[in-house]
């Protein structure tokens, strides 16, 4: 079902609602009006006949006249009285006697002293009425058919305003949930048009302050994000590309070289490894994507647990020399921990071991000594790890674009390398919810902080 729909129901619904219970108010209203009011009419008529009856001593053959010619017209009360000891003294109609007066009633009535009660639709009264120091019982009746149509006529008027009125709701639920639906409307319309093509669209933003300017904002800041991760996912992809491209164009150059004609065997030993050189190139790329593949997943599906990070680091010398035992690498506490636990992070084991194997294969390449120094400190919220390297300075250009992707600095001559390392760096400290940083003077220093485990 449609939010449109869905509205208009549940608008009308609720507005039906409220207006039942205010329509049933006002006739249930009316209809306890009606009925208190009658009573009250009943007894007084009761006491003007019994006045006329006992005081003005108006004989009962000129009252009983005035009952019957009354009842030809409209619906005359009928009233009788008794003495205090249960004797009728006068009734307008003897023959129909509608109430039937027994002694258990007229009892009841001089204990309570008033009784109102129905008789089918017939309201009637009974009271003790002290005239002269003597005490009577006076009985009344009557069909209130006046009060009745009036409040049959008010029930018909009710039901016909209710569905009036509510057909009125209807439409005017439905122009109003229309008007507030269009503009969502507008908005899915314009995100249909939207597709990998033409990211550069972007919703309008008809109102300013609500929720729909609000709704709006967010999706284009969602493009926004979507655009340049497409973009960067091109550019990624292009990079990479060309980066597998020249190896394996070399590879290729080298063997169809080898096979041009006979060659001496020092000739095909030095093919070899040109190839061999070329093709752990790719390896190395390969690996680096994928370790960049792994870091970019979502934190949630990562495994983080309590690492020791001078257990880490010293694994990752181990790496890197087994690797290429011309790399010199050097290890310095700043201050020695007194507790183990100083020394201990919430780390993913292997992607901070392949951040640390990046940094340290970078700094000893770049170096001038092929050495790199490394630095361990620790404070009460942090673990501080420099990674110092003693070769050219880095320009400020350059620094600021060290952690992009497949950025190689001026200093890229002669030196092999994809600019995957620190990009693949910087994504796993951000996902370690550290921090990373980069300075050049004499020495070029990267700074991690990462944050100390607390039990």
């Amino acid at each position: 079902m449609k939010i449109r729909l869905r509205l208009t129901i549940l608008f009308t619904f609720l507005a039906a609602a409220i207006l039942f219970l205010f329509a049933f108010i006002i006739y249930n209203s009316a209809k306890k009006d009606r009925e208190k009011e009658f009573f009250i009419i009943l007894k007084k008529e009761a006491i003007t006949k019994a006045n006329l009856f006992l005081k003005a001593k108006v004989d009962a053959e000129v009252l009983h006249s005035i009952y019957s010619n009354n009842r030809e017209t409209l619906n005359e009360v009928e009233v009788a009285i008794f003495n205090n000891h249960q004797q009728l003294l006068y009734h307008d109609a003897v023959e129909i006697d509608f109430v039937k007066e027994t002694n258990q009633l007229l009892k009841k009535i001089q204990k309570k002293g008033y009784l109102s009660y129905y008789q089918s639709k017939w309201q009637v009264v009974g009271f003790r009425y002290t005239f002269n120091n003597n005490d009577y019982v006076i009985t009344a009746a009557a069909l209130d058919e006046y009060g009745y149509n009036k409040l049959n006529n008010l029930l018909k008027n009710i039901i016909i305003i209710y569905f009036l009125s509510l057909l009125l709701i209807i439409i005017a639920a439905f122009f109003f949930t229309n008007k507030a639906i269009n503009p969502i409307k507008k908005i899915t319309n314009r995100t249909k048009e939207i597709s990998a093509s033409n990211l550069d669209l972007r919703i309008e933003i008809e109102s300013k302050g609500d929720e729909l300017a609000e709704l709006s904002t967010t999706i284009n800041q969602m493009l926004s994000r979507l655009e340049n991760s497409f973009d960067a996912q091109k550019n990624f992809v292009s990079n990479i590309a060309h980066e597998l491209r020249t190896p394996l164009a070399t590879v290729i150059t080298e063997l169809e070289y080898s096979l041009n004609k006979s060659r001496t065997k020092d000739e095909y030993q030095e093919i070899i490894r040109n190839a061999l050189d070329d093709t752990k190139q790719i390896v190395r790329l390969s690996n680096s994507l994928l370790d960049l593949a792994k870091a970019s997943y979502d934190p949630s599906e990562i495994n983080f647990k309590p690492t020791r990070i001078d257990e880490l680091i010293m694994e990752a010398i181990s790496f890197v020399q087994n690797n290429n035992n011309s790399y010199k690498i050097e290890l310095n506490f700043i201050q020695f921990p007194e507790n183990e636990n100083e020394m201990i992070t919430i780390a993913n084991e292997y992607l901070l071991k392949v951040a640390f194997v990046n940094l340290i294969e970078n700094a000893c390449k770049y170096s001038f000594d092929k050495t790199c120094f490394i630095k361990i400190d620790f404070n009460i919220e942090n673990i501080k790890l420099e990674f110092i390297n003693s070769g050219n300075k880095i320009p400020k250009e350059d620094l600021d674009c060290l952690f992009n992707p497949f950025y190689r600095g001026q200093n890229k001559t002669n030196i092999v390398g994809h600019g995957i390392g620190l990009y693949l760096v910087k994504k796993i400290i951000d996902l370690h919810d550290a921090h990373i940083r980069a300075k050049s003077d004499d020495k070029t220093i990267f700074t991690i902080l990462l944050n100390k485990y607390i039990d």
